[in-house]
């Protein structure tokens, strides 16, 4: 899945609680992806800022759905868990074993584990709570362009 597609399945719900704790600890992020959905929709951010945070929140997550916006997505989703959920992040990135700084990688393109460690730590990972963003996190890891990981792609599809 890639970063558009991502935000293309996300619920409203989901979508809207993202960005309103995209909004309270990444403003400027924020900011960013309502001008990226003003241009994408062809509308003014001042109008888009004047929504309701819910018409708002729909618009952006409609922006970055679309293809054109498959870079600006890849960045939202890496800021909104570096800067909003980097416990999910580095949770995740202690279990898999990958070093990291904070949650930063120290590798660009790091290797895949091995097939049938990666399922038990999708599991485990998973397993943890039914926090909507542990799937969210595996989906926008998955989607990274330095991640080449099939084995982890088709882990999550099932």
């Amino acid at each position: 899945m890639r970063p558009h597609e991502i935000f293309a399945s996300m619920t409203p719900e989901h979508a809207e609680a993202v960005f309103r704790r995209l909004a309270k600890e990444s403003p400027a992020m924020f900011l960013q992806a309502v001008h990226a959905a003003a241009i994408a929709l062809k509308s003014r951010p001042q109008f888009l800022m004047k929504q309701p945070m819910e018409r708002r929140t729909s618009a952006v997550r409609r922006a970055l759905a679309r293809v054109s916006s498959a870079a600006v997505a890849e960045e939202i989703l890496a800021v909104y868990f570096l800067e909003c959920r980097r416990d999910v992040l580095v949770e995740w990135l202690d279990l898999i074993g990958l070093a990291h700084d904070e949650g930063a990688l120290e590798v660009a393109s790091p290797p895949s584990p091995p097939a049938a460690e990666l399922e038990k730590h999708v599991a485990a990972y998973r397993a943890k709570d039914d926090d909507l963003d542990r799937e969210l996190l595996l989906q926008a890891f998955a989607a990274q362009n330095s991640i080449d990981w099939p084995d982890l792609e088709a882990l999550l599809h099932k």
